[in-house]
């Protein structure tokens, strides 16, 4: 007699993979990625998902045990690196040719297949496809190919991306033409793409685990990175320490959170010294334990998702834009949304120190529930059958 499970129809779990700039580690890349994988083991707990990722050792030691069927590759980024020039258009070339061709990357060939077998590929939020990277141009390219080859879907959460050569605006908004989704988190980049604007994917992870209990937190706390500062490290450490100075702040109320490690702690070094008793947070600690955020802090930060967090737990600050065509872009779109942060842009003088409070409870309860409802079309609880997991999604 047959067995009844033998002849029973073998159903397939759904596949997803997702894109993410995971395992640097950075802050805010990091917090994006874990909220969707919590997102996805809420709503999909039998699906396999991969996530793509330049690091996947480091992520999949931070992101462990997020979801229960979670793996890690590296397949699209070594693609975009082994693209034989960085100019976008040859990027995006070749990356679709070797998606349909395997034999074009044999070192690889086993990830393009895996990659082809996608349900859906989902390009998570984040500042990464643009100008600042011109070969990740190719993560785009490379989700339509696969997407075209297993007959999934793509989409594209929370994206930046600005700045953009003019001469390869024509190239990106033919590639995002054919995303089944299209979700970007501020007005040039909706505008770039003619969409409407949405919210930063990382405003779904805000949650009281996201910080630490705030009985001790600094009244001032600062976030300085050292990469992507145009004039320079020593520049921003003397207007950060000027600012303290006019704002009279005693050095141990300060606190400095570090978003990328060592990247954000080089800036403080510069002055430390004038700074004696202030109190250093690494990212270990921020991440294991929670940012150290208090509705009657200041914050000085430089990093986007630092700003995002600390308004939305309530604190007010100033955000330094280091690179105007890309975090002046970043910060306006919080600052428009009701983050109570100013935008400062030039590092040789002293801001104003702001008042008030950060995001009202009830703004960031709602940008949330816009998130969700992005999230709900990409990845319906229950998933029905799997290979065509939603309709054909219209653009956000």
């Amino acid at each position: 007699m047959a067995d009844p499970d033998e002849s029973a129809e073998q159903v397939t779990p759904p596949r997803y993979y997702l894109v993410a700039p995971t395992g640097l580690p950075n802050y805010g890349d990091e917090l994006i990625a874990a909220m969707w994988l919590r997102h996805l083991a809420e709503v999909a707990p039998d699906a396999d998902v991969w996530v793509d990722t330049h690091s996947p050792g480091p992520a999949a030691v931070l992101l462990d045990g997020l979801h229960p069927r979670v793996r890690f590759t590296d397949t699209l980024w070594r693609l975009c690196w082994e693209a034989p020039s960085e100019e976008p258009w040859e990027v995006a070339s070749w990356v679709q040719a070797a998606v349909h061709n395997p034999g074009m990357a044999p070192r690889w060939h086993h990830g393009i297949e895996l990659l082809a077998t996608a349900d859906v590929v989902h390009l998570v939020g984040g500042g990464y496809a643009n100008a600042v990277w011109p070969r990740h141009i190719g993560l785009l390219a490379g989700a339509v190919a696969a997407v075209k080859r297993s007959g999934g879907r793509a989409a594209m959460t929370g994206q930046g991306l600005l700045p953009v050569r003019d001469e390869t605006t024509a190239l990106l908004c033919a590639l995002a033409d054919r995303f089944d989704l299209v979700d970007v988190r501020d007005d040039p980049s909706a505008e770039l793409l003619s969409v409407s604007t949405g919210v930063d994917d990382a405003f779904l992870a805000v949650r009281p685990e996201l910080y630490a209990p705030a009985d001790d937190a600094p009244e001032v706390m600062l976030c300085l990175q050292s990469d992507l500062v145009e004039g320079g490290a020593a520049k921003l450490a003397a207007m950060a320490l000027s600012t303290l100075r006019s704002w009279k702040v005693a050095p141990e109320r300060i606190g400095v959170v570090e978003g990328v490690p060592r990247v954000d702690r080089d800036v403080y070094a510069l002055f430390e010294q004038e700074i004696p008793g202030a109190r250093f947070y690494p990212f270990a600690e921020i991440w294991d334990g929670g940012l150290p955020v208090s509705p009657g802090q200041t914050w000085l930060s430089t990093r986007f998702h630092l700003h995002l967090a600390a308004a939305a737990g309530g604190a007010p600050g100033v955000a330094i834009s280091v690179r105007p065509d890309y975090y002046a872009v970043k910060h306006r779109s919080l600052a428009a949304l009701g983050s109570g942060w100013t935008v400062h842009e030039d590092l040789a003088t002293v801001p104003d120190r702001p008042t008030g409070s950060g995001f009202d409870r009830s703004a960031v309860e709602d940008y949330a529930a816009a998130k969700r409802a992005i999230a709900n079309r990409i990845y319906p609880e229950p998933p029905p059958a799997p290979r065509r997991l939603f309709p054909r999604l219209g653009r956000s």
